[in-house]
């Protein structure tokens, strides 16, 4: 604890840059696999094929992307736009399989009622498709935050400062309490967006609620 006190002000900084650059990738991730889940969904035969391609990149070691970014891009070894790359491209291929799962859980049903009531191709996508697919988007999306934020501290091995730098620190000093502080400070910062993602949800998606409540109410009264 006294550790900690003393380094307070470089533990947040870590804390902090941590934060941002897991919030960028997870959007980046997020927006990029939603026109690739939709299409996805919408041509059957080439989803296996689409949800595969991209689920293959998960498959290859995040130590290697941040080694082989720098000499594919020209970008400079220690630069954070490798790591919001790599970290983004590994959120999309997660979010690309439960997109398609989101939309693909929309009831036909309601797709036919929303063209016979005038609704655009675009207009249903974006009133229709999307809200009633946001409750598995948001499930999806807080597995994704919790993998990057995770993931991000295998940055700090090719010298980009996270709370991993922790780790790296305190295992060559042979300083546990450093090494327990970046682990602790890791679950916190995941713990925290998880919740901000479901504020979010109940803010953006008060329906999801409302079709919860009578649910709960069920199960009480049959029990």
């Amino acid at each position: 604890m006294t550790w900690f006190l003393d380094n307070l002000d470089t533990v947040g900084e870590l804390f902090w840059r941590h934060a941002w650059i897991s919030v960028v990738s997870i959007l980046i991730g997020f927006v990029v696999s939603l026109p690739i889940g939709w299409y996805a969904n919408e041509h059957p035969r080439l989803r296996g094929i689409a949800v595969t391609a991209v689920g293959v990149l998960y498959t290859v070691p995040s130590l290697a992307i941040f080694v082989l970014l720098p000499g594919l891009l020209g970008t400079g070894f220690l630069s954070v736009i490798n790591v919001v790359i790599a970290l983004s491209t590994y959120a999309a291929a997660v979010m690309v399989r439960t997109t398609a799962d989101a939309f693909g859980s929309v009831s036909p049903a309601v797709l036919d009622a929303a063209s016979a009531a005038g609704f655009s191709r675009g207009q249903r996508v974006f009133r229709v498709e999307l809200p009633l697919a946001g409750p598995v988007l948001l499930a999806g999306l807080r597995v994704v935050s919790v993998s990057t934020v995770s993931m991000l501290s295998v940055a700090t091995l090719v010298g980009v400062s996270n709370l991993g730098s922790l780790f790296t620190d305190g295992f060559r000093r042979d300083f546990q309490t450093e090494i327990i502080v970046g682990i602790l400070a890791i679950v916190v910062l995941a713990l925290l967006l998880d919740l901000l993602l479901v504020l979010a949800g109940r803010l953006l998606m008060p329906w999801s609620r409302a079709q919860q409540a009578p649910r709960r109410t069920g199960r009480k009264v049959a029990a």
